[in-house]
């Protein structure tokens, strides 16, 4: 069974950091591209970044550029999202997801889905 698993997310002040991270399960995380999505109450969900089976060309959104940083450890089957700077309007469920195939595209349809996790940006 395909799985992955986030963890990382918690409450933290603005201005504050977390480090999230999607393992996975069931599968070699290094054939597929991950992305992180996150949706916040009441909105729909929105891509966020993610990375391609290489590594480089990562993308971001604009709302979190030069804030969060996505990178991956294929040898531990796991992506990361470095997030800095936190904003209130980065609260919301993280989820990751993957797809396999070796380039990343917040718009494609992605064939793996974790379960979320929280992430609350509040003073």
């Amino acid at each position: 069974q395909l799985q992955v698993v986030e963890s990382g997310g918690g409450l933290v002040q603005p201005g504050g950091s977390l480090r999230l991270s999607c393992t996975a399960s069931g599968f070699n995380l290094y054939d597929y591209s991950i992305a992180w999505f996150r949706q916040a109450p009441g909105q729909e969900r929105e891509g966020v970044s993610c990375i391609p089976v290489g590594g480089d060309s990562t993308k971001y959104i604009d709302a979190v550029k030069g804030r969060f940083a996505i990178s991956r450890d294929n040898a531990k089957n796991t992506v990361y999202l470095q997030m800095n700077s936190l904003k209130p309007e980065d609260t919301g469920v993280y989820y990751c997801a993957g797809i396999r195939y070796y380039y990343c595209s917040l718009g494609a349809t992605f064939d793996v889905w974790g379960q979320g996790t929280q992430v609350t940006v509040s003073s």
